[in-house]
C-alpha cells in the first residue's frame, strides 16, 4: 500500500520513518480507520470498552513493536511514538489501553523483570492473549507516590502477602495480571509484583460516572490479604527509582497520545468547517474559523517537533526525567488549547459526539492529568533547571 502522510503533520515528520516503519504505520492506520473510528463513540457514550479490538490491535503489533521478545523488525522510539499518536487521533481511550498494556504493563516487566519473567510474560501480553494493568496509584496517594505509597507486602517463606488499595487503574476491570507497587514491610523500599487477577483477596470495581476517557475500564482495587510467590515479584525492582524509570518511558509516549488527541480534534473541525455553510459560504471561508484552525495546527506541529526529538534522544539514550516531563508537561497544556479552539470552531455541534470533537475535548481532561500532572512535571524540569527540589 501506498503510504499517505497526514496533512496535520504539517513539517512531515513522518518522513524520518523507514518504509517499514510506514508500511507497519499504514496498517495500523487503515485498520483504525475502517474498524476503531464507527464505534468508539458508541463506546463512549456507554462507558464500555471494545474489548474485541485488542487481538487486532496485538496482530498489528501495537503491543510488540518495543520488546527485544517480540518486536517484528528494529524500529525507532520516534515510530513508535506515531503508534501512540496513530492511536489517540482516532481515540485516545484506545490510545490509552495501548499505553497501558505496552507501556505500563509490559514496561515493567521488560525494565523491573528478570530474564525469565520478560521470556514468559511479554510475548503473552504482546499477542493480547493477557491484558495487563498497572496498579500505583492509591485513594489517598497519587503525585506523591515516592514517599506516601501505603499498600504493604510481607515476605512469609517463598510468599508475599499484599494488602492495601489501588486508584484509576485502567484495564482493571478485565485485566489477567496487574503489576501491583506496595512497600516492602522490612527495608520500606517499594517493589513490583505481577498479580493474577483471580488471585483470591484480589477485588477490582470499577469507577463508574467518569466525564473523560469514558471507554477505559478504570478500577478501585482492594487487596485483602493477597498472596504471591516470590517469583512474581519483578526482581530488578528494588526501590521507587525502578518504578521511575518505567514512568520515564511511558510519560513520553503519553505526549506523543496528546499530540493524537490534538489532531483528532484538529482533524474534526477540519472536516466541519468544509461542510458547515453559514452566511452562505462554508465556514472554513471566514477569516475567524481559519484563524482557530491556524492556532490549532501551530500547537500541533511545536508539539510534534518535541515529541520527535525526545524519541530520538532516546534511541541514542539521551533521554532523562527532565526531558519526558517538559514534553509531558507542554504537549499536554497545548492539547487543552487545541481541543477548545477546534470546539468553538464547531460551535454548538462541538458538544455533541456525532461530530467527535466533543469526545477529544472532555478525553483531553483526564490525558492532562494522568502519569504525572503539569504541575508535577514543571516541578522535575524547574529541579534541573535551578538544581533546588520544590516539590513540597
Amino acid at each position: 500500500m501506498t503510504f499517505e502522510p497526514l496533512a496535520s503533520d504539517f513539517y512531515a515528520y513522518e518522513s524520518l520513518l523507514t518504509e517499514q516503519e510506514k508500511e507497519a504505520l499504514g496498517n495500523l492506520r487503515a485498520w483504525l480507520e475502517r474498524d476503531v473510528r464507527p464505534i468508539v463513540g458508541d463506546y463512549w457514550d456507554r462507558a464500555e470498552f471494545p474489548v474485541q479490538i485488542v487481538k487486532p490491535l496485538a496482530d498489528l503489533g501495537a503491543f510488540s513493536f518495543g520488546w527485544d521478545e517480540t518486536r517484528p523488525f528494529e524500529n525507532s522510539a520516534v515510530f513508535r511514538g506515531f503508534v501512540a499518536l496513530e492511536c489517540a487521533r482516532v481515540d485516545a481511550g484506545v490510545a490509552t489501553f495501548v499505553g497501558v498494556q505496552n507501556g505500563l504493563a509490559a514496561g515493567s516487566i521488560s525494565v523491573c523483570g528478570s530474564a525469565e519473567q520478560r521470556a514468559e510474560w511479554i510475548p503473552r501480553l504482546a499477542s493480547g492473549e493477557v491484558v495487563g494493568a498497572f496498579g500505583l496509584t492509591e485513594p489517598d496517594s497519587g503525585s506523591d507516590s515516592a514517599q506516601g505509597l501505603r499498600t504493604t507486602a510481607e515476605r512469609v517463606g517463598d510468599n508475599w502477602v499484599m494488602n492495601g488499595s489501588k486508584r484509576w487503574i485502567g484495564n482493571a476491570t478485565f485485566s489477567d495480571i496487574t503489576v501491583i507497587w506496595a512497600k516492602d514491610v522490612a527495608d520500606s523500599q517499594v517493589k513490583g509484583f505481577i498479580v493474577p487477577t483471580s488471585t483470591p483477596g484480589y477485588t477490582a470495581t470499577k469507577i463508574e460516572g467518569k466525564i473523560s476517557l469514558r471507554s477505559v475500564q478504570n478500577a478501585d482495587i482492594t487487596l485483602e490479604n493477597v498472596v504471591v510467590p516470590e517469583s512474581l515479584r519483578l526482581q530488578n525492582a528494588n526501590s521507587f527509582k525502578d518504578t521511575a524509570s518505567v514512568l520515564r518511558l511511558t510519560r513520553a509516549e503519553v505526549a506523543w497520545a496528546a499530540v493524537g488527541t490534538s489532531i483528532g480534534a484538529y482533524e474534526a473541525a477540519v472536516k466541519y468547517a468544509g461542510e458547515r455553510v453559514q452566511f452562505g459560504k462554508t465556514i472554513g471561508s471566514h477569516q475567524l474559523i481559519q484563524d482557530l484552525l491556524v492556532k490549532c495546527l501551530g500547537n500541533i506541529t511545536a508539539s510534534l517537533g518535541m515529541v520527535v526529538r525526545v524519541s530520538e534522544m532516546l534511541d541514542r539514550g539521551e533521554q532523562r526525567d527532565e526531558h519526558s516531563a517538559l514534553a509531558k508537561a507542554y504537549t499536554t497544556s497545548r492539547m487543552r488549547e487545541t481541543v477548545a479552539w477546534a470546539r468553538e470552531s464547531v460551535g454548538g455541534n462541538g458538544i455533541v459526539l456525532e461530530y467527535d470533537v466533543a469526545r477529544f475535548f472532555a478525553d483531553a481532561e483526564a490525558l492532562y492529568s494522568y502519569e504525572g500532572t503539569r504541575e508535577m512535571n514543571t516541578l522535575i524540569v524547574g529541579r534541573k533547571i535551578t538544581g533546588k527540589a520544590a516539590f513540597v
